[in-house]
């Protein structure tokens, strides 16, 4: 039976799509959102970011819902406050990748996701942390980095951007790791088949929705796997180039309630 509603699913990005400013919604997208609940929509969050780093938004949220994790490598059910699916990074594998990239290149500055819902985020050496309202722990040696397990491997490099380091990145280490750039300073390695389509894909069959009904907001590179799973996506007026040439739909900016416009429309 075909659903009424424009889209039972909504899946959307944190940083740049959903969050403004200080990881702060917006009134209005939170009333937009809570709308489109009502009709009957479900709300998934899909973010880059680990459990860890967004506890503080769910819980500012009032959220209960699944939220795919760490690139598409974990997702966690909220309500229960467990993970549900995690995938790891062989730490061997991101110590030969890392080797080849700079190899490349020359000398990269690194930093992990550890896996788990208590984990840390581990700097090494010359890595510059552009979020400092996220909590951080920093090694004095790259091979501290190495002490747990992780999810994903965030990369600098002190001369190259963000689309050269990932575009040479993808170049030296593709046939090995998932080589993304989830933001701005955030070029990041994941396990292999691992990003935001896996992970979604993953939590829409937990909930018994499918890509066909599923609308996805979001912002930059790693988002446009999610945007090729779903039937709709919809790009911020702040995303990247690449994202916004695979959209469906562009819509305003993450500060001007982007997604609100929509929803308002497809469930006001």
């Amino acid at each position: 039976m075909t659903s009424a509603l424009p889209y039972d699913l909504i899946a959307t990005d944190l940083d740049g799509t959903l969050l403004r400013a200080g990881d702060t919604v917006s009134a209005r997208s939170r009333t937009a959102l809570a709308t489109a609940r009502a009709a009957g929509a479900r709300h998934v969050i899909v973010t880059g970011r680990p459990v860890p780093q967004i506890r503080h938004v769910l819980d500012g949220l009032g959220y209960t819902g699944l939220a795919v994790c760490g690139q598409g490598a974990q997702v966690y059910d909220t309500a229960r406050g467990r993970l549900l699916h995690s995938v790891s990074l062989d730490r061997e594998l991101a110590e030969v990748a890392l080797g080849k990239i700079e190899a490349e290149i020359g000398e990269v500055y690194a930093a992990v996701n550890q896996e788990g819902v208590h984990a840390e985020m581990l700097i090494g050496p010359g890595y510059r942390m552009w979020h400092p309202h996220l909590p951080t722990v920093r090694v004095r040696r790259r091979c501290d980095l190495w002490a747990a397990p992780i999810n994903k491997v965030l990369l600098q490099h002190p001369e190259l951007d963000d689309d050269a380091l990932t575009r040479v990145a993808r170049a030296v280490v593709g046939d090995l790791v998932n080589v993304t750039m989830a933001g701005e300073h955030t070029v990041e390695l994941q396990p292999p088949g691992i990003d935001k389509a896996s992970g979604l894909a993953r939590a829409a069959g937990i909930l018994g929705a499918a890509a066909e009904s599923t609308i996805a907001f979001g912002d930059m590179p790693n988002d446009i796997p999610m945007f090729a799973w779903s039937a709709h996506g919809v790009a911020m007026a702040n995303a990247h180039r690449e994202l916004v040439a695979v959209a469906d739909e562009l819509t305003l900016s993450n500060e001007a309630d982007g997604i609100a416009v929509v929803l308002e429309r497809l469930y006001g």
